[in-house]
């Protein structure tokens, strides 16, 4: 089976050595999206609200790249500074995908690149 790389201009461009996604067969695998915005490559102004919304704003663009939507995800991780801030995450994440929604783990870590508060990553399936 081979593998085709997802890029678009309208999520951020990879700052290692990684892709934005690769699709093997119908499986697309989603690589960590962190709140920067596409234009600047700099972490969304203000605090973890808003860079949950620009990180599934990141995450929609690739999907979009891919052929899917939002909704075509089967999983996702989150990886967040501060486990306080679940609920939220939470809410924003309803705020993009339906229900039922994709299996999920939220994980705390100790940082993220760019200092950022919150990253994503998942697997989307697309029916075609």
């Amino acid at each position: 089976m081979s593998k085709n790389i997802i890029h678009t201009d309208k999520a951020p461009a990879a700052i290692g050595a990684y892709s934005q996604a690769v699709r093997a067969g119908n499986t697309v695998y989603l690589s960590g999206q962190i709140p920067l915005v596409p234009e600047t490559m700099e972490v969304v102004a203000g605090g973890f609200a808003e860079q949950t919304h620009q990180v599934f704003k990141n995450l929609k663009a690739v999907v979009e790249a891919a052929g899917g939507s939002l909704n075509d995800i089967v999983k996702i991780n989150a990886y967040l500074t501060d486990l306080a801030n679940f609920a939220t995450f939470n809410e924003i994440m309803a705020q993009y995908i339906d229900s039922p929604y994709p299996a999920r783990a939220a994980v705390g870590v100790a940082s993220l690149p760019k200092g950022a508060l919150v990253e994503a990553e998942g697997v989307l399936v697309l029916n075609d």
